[in-house]
């Protein structure tokens, strides 16, 4: 479970959870660019929760910016702009630097790869993707992500049970 530091700033908690955030924007939006403006919205409301809370150092962070995340990309899924602009046709490439050790075949394959795995993410409905992300990426407990997203354990385990079939199905059938 996460601890929070005895002496905190800001800035220590823009530090210590950007990237996550920016990781689960990407994960949820699909966009590289609207992930990073997501992100910096959060930032934004973190900032003001901080400059609110009588004794910041006390609160219990990382949770409630896991979930402030999620309900900033819903309403960004939400918003009828995105569905018609930006609606998740760009693919998300985190592994685009290369190792110096692979080979041109190495490579290509696992662009292939992580191509046919990214398809297969993106076809999960929105709430297996959050679930999914959060318990098996981010590795927050059944109980935490059913607390997080406001939904009960068998729930979670409804859409993980869900999410991981239709990922075995679809990658193990392009095998």
């Amino acid at each position: 479970m996460y601890q929070p530091a005895k002496s905190m700033s800001y800035e220590a908690l823009y530090t210590a959870h950007y990237g996550e955030v920016l990781r689960l924007c990407r994960l949820l939006l699909a966009n590289h660019h609207d992930a990073e403006e997501i992100a910096q919205e959060v930032f934004l409301k973190v900032y003001q929760e901080f400059q609110k809370a009588n004794q910041p150092q006390l609160m219990t962070w990382k949770p409630w910016i896991v979930r402030v995340t999620i309900n900033a990309c819903r309403d960004r899924r939400r918003s009828g702009w995105w569905k018609w602009w930006g609606g998740g046709a760009a693919e998300c490439k985190e592994t685009d630097y290369p190792n110096v050790m692979r080979t041109p075949e190495d490579a290509l394959l696992s662009r292939e790869t992580e191509r046919r795995i990214w398809s297969a993410f993106q076809q999960l409905s929105a709430r297996q993707r959050e679930v999914f992300a959060l318990r098996y990426i981010d590795e927050w407990s059944t109980e935490e992500v059913a607390q997080m997203l406001g939904i009960s354990t068998g729930s979670v385990k409804r859409y993980l049970f869900r999410a991981v079939h239709h990922l075995r199905r679809v990658l193990g059938e392009s095998r």
